[in-house]
C-alpha cells in the first residue's frame, strides 16, 4: 500500500529545482566571515610572505654587481662578498618562504575546516523537501567535489597566488628603483595580460558553473541506477539507463573539454604577453646602456628582474582557472549554509507548521490542507484531520492515495501547499523533539550499536540504551551481539537483518521520547514473521504518545483507536475498525479483501487483539 505514485516521478527529477547558489557578493561576505576571527595568523603569513619575496629581489642586484666586476675586470677577490651574499640571500628566503608557507596553509586549512563544519551543520538543517526537489545528486556533488575543489585551492592555490602577488608588485617596484624607464618597458605586456585575465574570466565562470551542475547530474544519475539496479533489471531498462548515464556523462566530459580548450588558448595569449614584454626591456637596456645612463649591471638586472617575473605573472594568471572553478564550488557550498541558516522560504506564513503552547501535549490539527510537488498536479485535497493526545491513527488507502505525503506534512519533511498542521509546545526552538518519523528506509551509522543509538539522545546512559531496545523485544539479539552494544555496524561493521534494522529505529524513537510518532510503513520491509514481531515492537514503542501509522498491513489498522481512510488526496471515511466494518464502505472491502488473501494463503484470519 505504498504511496510512491503520488511522489515527484522522473520527468519532476529531470527538472528539478537545483540547491542555491550564492552570489559573489554573499560568497565574499562569507568568506570574509570565516577569516574574521583568524586576523593575526593571516598577518603573520602575510609579513614572512613579504619578507621572503623582498629578500628573494636582492638576487638580481647581486648577479648584476657580478657581471659589473667581470666587465671592469676586478680581481677574482672582489667577486667573494656578492658570491657569499647570494647564498645568504637563498637560505634566508628558504626560511621565510617557508614560513610563510607554513603560515599560509594553517590559515587556509582552519577556515577551510570552519567551512566544512558549517556546511555540513545547514546541509543537515535544510527541508527534506527542498533536498528531494534537487536530488540526492546535486547535494552528494557539493559535500564531496566542490568540498575537495576548494580544499585543494585552500592548500596549493592560496599559498602560490599570495606569494605570486608579492613577487609582482615588489618586482615592479625594484624595476622602477633601477631606473623607471624599466619599469614603463616591462608595463607594455600588462595590456596583453589585463585583457587576458578579463576574457578568461568571462568565459570561465559561467563555464565552471556549468560544468558543476553537470557532475551533479551525472552522479544523480549514477545514484538512482545504482539505487534501482533490481528494478531496472527487472523491468530489462539496463540500456535506457545505460543510455541515461552515457548521456549525461558525455555532457560532463564535453564541458571539461571546452574547459581544456580554454585553458590552451589562455596560455598562448600569455606566452605573447610575456615575449613583448622582455623584448622591451632588453631594448631599453640597451639603449640605456648606450647612452651611458645605466651600466650594464643595472641592465641585466632589469632583464633578470622581468625575466622574474614570467613565473609569479603566469602563476597568478594560471591560478584563475583554480580561483575560478574553486570560486564556482564555493558559491555551491555557501549557497547552501546561507539558506539554510536563514531559513528562506517565499511561501506564505499561513502555509507551514505552526505551534500552539496552550494546547495539551500531542495533539496534532490538519486544517484545510492541500498539497501538490507540480503545480497543477495535486497530492492532497481539502484535508482536515485532528489527533488527539494518545490516540493512535492508522492512514488506510490504496497506492496513491495521499498517505506518505499526509504522513509526510505532520511530520514537518513538506509544507503543505496551503493550510496549516498545528502542533500542541513552544514550537522548534525547543529543546525537545515535537515529532519523530520513522520509515522504512532507515539507514545504520558505521559505528558501535550504542553510538547509533545515542543518535537519538546522546546523554542516555547505557542502562537506558537497553531499556530502549527491551521496549522494541531488542535487546536479547543486541546483547548477543560479538561486543554487545560496543559492537560495530553498519558499513564495514556486523550486518543486521532487515528487522533488526527497524527494531533499532524504534528504540531511537523510544530514547528521543516524542510526544507525537509518525511511522510510514515502518514494517513493511520485514517478511510475514518479522512483521509481526515489528508490528508488536511498534506497538510498545508508540504508547503512551500520539501516533500517525501508514499501515502497510490492516491489523496495524484493526489495532488502532482510529481508522483513516484516503482515496485521490481526500479522506473519505473515519472510524474505529468495527464501524467501518460496519458501514460496508471502502474500508471495509479492503478488509475482506485482504483477509480473503490471507485465507487463501492458509493463514486464517483472527480477530485483533484488544489494545492495551
Amino acid at each position: 500500500m505504498s504511496d510512491t505514485s503520488a511522489r515527484p516521478d522522473e520527468e519532476t527529477m529531470n527538472a528539478r529545482e537545483l540547491l542555491p547558489t550564492a552570489t559573489p557578493a554573499e560568497t565574499h561576505a562569507a568568506v570574509r566571515e570565516l577569516v574574521r576571527p583568524h586576523r593575526g595568523p593571516a598577518v603573520g603569513a602575510f609579513a614572512a610572505m613579504l619578507a621572503a619575496t623582498a629578500v628573494g629581489l636582492l638576487v638580481q642586484p647581486l648577479l648584476g654587481r657580478l657581471v659589473d666586476l667581470v666587465a671592469e675586470r676586478r680581481p677574482p677577490g672582489d667577486l667573494t662578498l656578492p658570491v657569499v651574499l647570494l647564498v645568504l640571500v637563498a637560505v634566508t628566503q628558504g626560511a621565510t618562504t617557508a614560513l610563510g608557507l607554513s603560515l599560509t596553509s594553517g590559515l587556509g586549512e582552519t577556515v577551510l575546516a570552519r567551512l566544512r563544519e558549517r556546511f555540513v551543520d545547514r546541509a543537515l538543517r535544510l527541508p527534506l523537501e527542498q533536498v528531494e526537489k534537487a536530488g540526492t545528486g546535486d547535494l552528494s556533488a557539493r559535500v564531496t567535489r566542490d568540498v575537495s575543489v576548494v580544499g585543494e585551492a585552500v592548500r596549493s592555490a592560496l599559498p602560490e597566488l599570495a606569494r605570486s602577488l608579492l613577487a609582482i608588485v615588489l618586482t615592479l617596484i625594484a624595476m622602477a628603483a633601477l631606473d623607471w624607464r624599466f619599469l614603463l618597458a616591462a608595463l607594455i605586456s600588462v595590456p596583453v595580460q589585463a585583457h587576458t585575465a578579463r576574457w578568461y574570466v568571462r568565459n570561465a565562470v559561467p563555464l565552471y558553473a556549468r560544468q558543476r551542475i553537470a557532475t551533479g547530474d551525472q552522479q544523480q544519475q549514477l545514484l538512482d541506477t545504482i539505487a534501482g539496479a533490481g528494478t531496472v533489471r527487472a523491468f530489462r531498462l539496463e540500456e535506457q539507463h545505460t543510455a541515461q548515464v552515457t548521456e549525461r556523462s558525455s555532457a560532463a566530459v564535453e564541458l571539461t573539454m571546452r574547459g581544456v580548450q580554454l585553458v590552451l588558448r589562455f596560455y598562448n595569449r600569455l606566452h605573447v604577453a610575456e615575449y613583448t614584454g622582455l623584448a622591451a626591456v632588453l631594448v631599453t637596456g640597451f639603449l640605456l646602456v648606450r647612452g651611458g645612463s645605466v651600466s650594464l649591471g643595472t641592465a641585466t638586472a632589469a632583464a633578470l628582474y622581468f625575466h622574474s617575473l614570467f613565473t609569479p605573472v603566469n602563476s597568478a594568471l594560471v591560478l584563475l582557472d583554480d580561483a575560478q572553478s574553486a570560486t564556482a564550488a564555493l558559491a555551491r557550498l555557501v549557497g547552501v549554509a546561507d539558506r539554510a541558516a536563514t531559513g528562506e522560504d517565499r511561501r506564505p506564513v499561513a502555509a507551514s507548521r505552526t505551534f500552539d503552547p496552550d494546547a495539551a501535549p500531542g495533539t496534532v490539527g490538519v486544517h484545510g490542507v492541500h498539497h501538490a510537488y507540480e503545480p497543477g498536479r495535486p497530492v492532497l485535497r481539502e484535508i482536515d484531520l485532528t489527533l488527539r493526545p494518545g490516540e493512535r491513527v492508522a492512514l488506510v488507502g490504496p497506492s496513491g492515495a495521499g498517505k506518505t505525503t499526509l504522513a509526510k506534512l505532520v511530520a514537518g519533511v513538506h509544507r503543505p501547499t496551503s493550510g496549516s498542521v498545528r502542533l500542541a509546545g513552544p514550537g522548534p526552538s525547543g529543546h525537545d523533539l515535537p515529532v519523530a518519523l520513522v520509515t522504512q528506509e532507515t539507514h545504520v551509522f558505521a559505528g558501535s550499536l550504542s553510538e547509533d543509538l545515542r543518535l537519538a539522545r546522546a546523554a542516555a546512559s547505557d542502562d537506558e540504551l537497553r531499556a530502549a531496545l527491551a521496549v522494541v523485544d531488542a535487546l536479547d539479539w543486541a546483547e548477543a551481539l560479538p561486543r554487545g552494544l560496543d559492537t560495530v555496524v553498519g558499513e564495514g561493521g556486523h550486518r543486521l537483518t532487515p528487522a533488526q534494522v527497524q527494531q533499532l529505529a524504534l528504540a531511537r524513537l523510544v530514547l528521543a521520547d516524542p510526544p507525537v510518532a509518525v511511522l510510514d510503513e515502518a514494517t513493511a520491509e520485514a517478511g510475514s514473521t518479522g512483521a509481526r514481531v515489528l508490528e508488536k515492537a511498534a506497538a510498545r514503542a508508540v504508547e503512551g504518545r500520539t501516533a500517525l501509522v501508514v499501515a502497510h498491513r490492516l491489523t496495524q489498522a484493526a489495532a488502532a483507536d482510529r481508522v483513516v481512510v484516503m482515496e485521490d488526496g481526500r479522506i473519505v471515511e473515519s472510524g474505529t475498525h468495527d464501524e467501518l466494518c460496519a458501514a460496508d464502505g471502502t474500508y471495509a472491502s479492503l478488509w475482506q479483501a485482504w483477509s480473503g488473501t490471507r485465507a487463501t494463503a492458509d493463514q486464517p484470519h483472527t480477530p485483533p487483539p484488544p489494545r492495551p
